[in-house]
């Protein structure tokens, strides 16, 4: 859970004021305002409530409540046609929409529907027992999923749990990428990611790691930001003999565990830590597929995506002259979408691998496979469209 410290909520109900531990995965606030709904609750009243701040405690079947949540989402939209959502998308198929003023406001008018949309559907709210097992009518059973991604409550002091349903969908799709894994095609394999750990659904980029030659010595790879570990996985399979792959977050390294055990890899080494390993021998290799974008993260669940101020970027290319061995390398996987939103420019990315002391080798480039890069009604479809994923391999001047 994103929380530190543990926080509750509290709601009327039968004149006995309910207490429950608060969950909530975006580091909401516990709700001032809850109204109990059930299946008579309409959904035209489900969201002007819910517009107006107020949390909506299911107390239904549950199948309903999934639908009523689809329902919400459906006015959501329906409101954002009409009104934001509709200018963006006039704007982008205007001559001037790739201009300064165009694509940033483009974006970041997006970016505040989303959240303003996120916000709204995470106002339906579940209650679980302490053993996260839901009392509504046809309940599927949900406590391996929510102990798997939230962890265990603490069954001594708490009886229930109340969480957004969105979250509890959340935890129930990760449950599911976890059990069949997402293929990689080009190495034969599958990735098994876990809860709160971004998924490798993108990986357009592994031929690139796959093409790359290795440096002509490469004793020691670093993975930085390993996540599920996939980087890792290539350069074990690649036969670098000592790989060691860091992260921050205890559940990317979990999960990397998990799938560094499942494929036998005795190469790889784990290690927490804020991007560099300490205690480590030097990197002949240091690869690196940082978040893409550099905007703030809304949660901890959008740190893959978005890196304020380019914060972690900087950090990986400001510490490689104190981790590379002589003749060493560094690898980043980059997409130029950020120069597309204009959220970066290209001269901007070069200089900051100048101030580290870097220089570029060669680059590797790739065209976007993905859904969204050919869907023309996304009012950022100028820039996503002409996206380019690369490996700059870079070299200490």
């Amino acid at each position: 859970m994103l929380q530190t410290e543990k926080q509750y909520v509290q709601w009327q109900e039968n004149e006995t004021l309910h207490n429950a531990v608060w969950l909530s995965e975006s580091n909401h606030m516990p709700p001032a305002r809850i109204v109990l709904v059930d299946d008579t609750t309409t959904a035209d009243d489900a969201y002007r409530l819910a517009c107006e701040g107020t949390s909506l405690l299911w107390r239904g079947d549950f199948h309903n409540a999934r639908q009523l949540l689809q329902a919400l989402g459906r006015r959501i939209d329906r409101t954002n046609e009409r009104s934001e959502l509709r200018k963006m998308k006039k704007a982008a198929n205007k001559p001037n929409a790739a201009s300064v003023q165009g694509i940033p406001n483009l974006f970041h008018q997006q970016r505040q529907l989303q959240a303003q949309r996120s916000r709204i559907l995470s106002r339906l709210l579940l209650e679980l027992d302490a053993n996260y097992v839901s009392q509504l009518r046809r309940a599927p059973d949900v406590s391996a999923a929510c102990t798997a991604a939230f962890g265990p409550l603490d069954t001594a002091m708490d009886t229930s749990c109340v969480l957004s349903f969105r979250d509890l969908q959340g935890a129930l799709g990760a449950a599911g990428w976890r059990e069949k894994g997402v293929p990689i095609d080009s190495l034969g394999l599958s990735i098994f990611p876990h809860y709160g750990v971004f998924a490798p659904t993108r990986h357009e980029y592994v031929q690139l790691l796959l093409d790359a030659a290795l440096p002509d010595t490469c004793d020691v790879a670093y993975d930085i930001g390993t996540g599920t570990g996939l980087l890792a996985i290539i350069l074990a399979q690649r036969g670098v003999p000592q790989v060691i792959a860091t992260d921050l977050n205890p559940r990317a390294l979990a999960c990397a565990n998990e799938n560094f055990t499942r494929l036998e890899l005795t190469a790889v080494q784990l290690q927490q830590a804020d991007l560099y390993p300490t205690d480590a021998p030097l990197a002949n290799l240091i690869v690196c597929n940082p978040p893409w974008l550099p905007a703030k993260p809304s949660s901890s669940l959008e740190y893959a995506v978005y890196d304020a101020k380019s914060a972690m970027l900087r950090g990986v290319l400001q510490g490689a002259k104190q981790h590379l061995a002589e003749h060493g390398q560094l690898w980043l996987i980059m997409s130029d979408l950020a120069e597309h939103l204009q959220l970066r420019t290209r001269d901007e990315l070069l200089s900051l691998f100048a101030d580290a002391g870097l220089s570029v080798k060669y680059r590797l480039d790739t065209q976007p496979k993905h859904g969204r890069s050919q869907d023309d009604s996304d009012p950022l479809h100028v820039a996503r469209s002409a996206e380019v994923t690369s490996l700059w391999c870079l070299t200490l001047i």
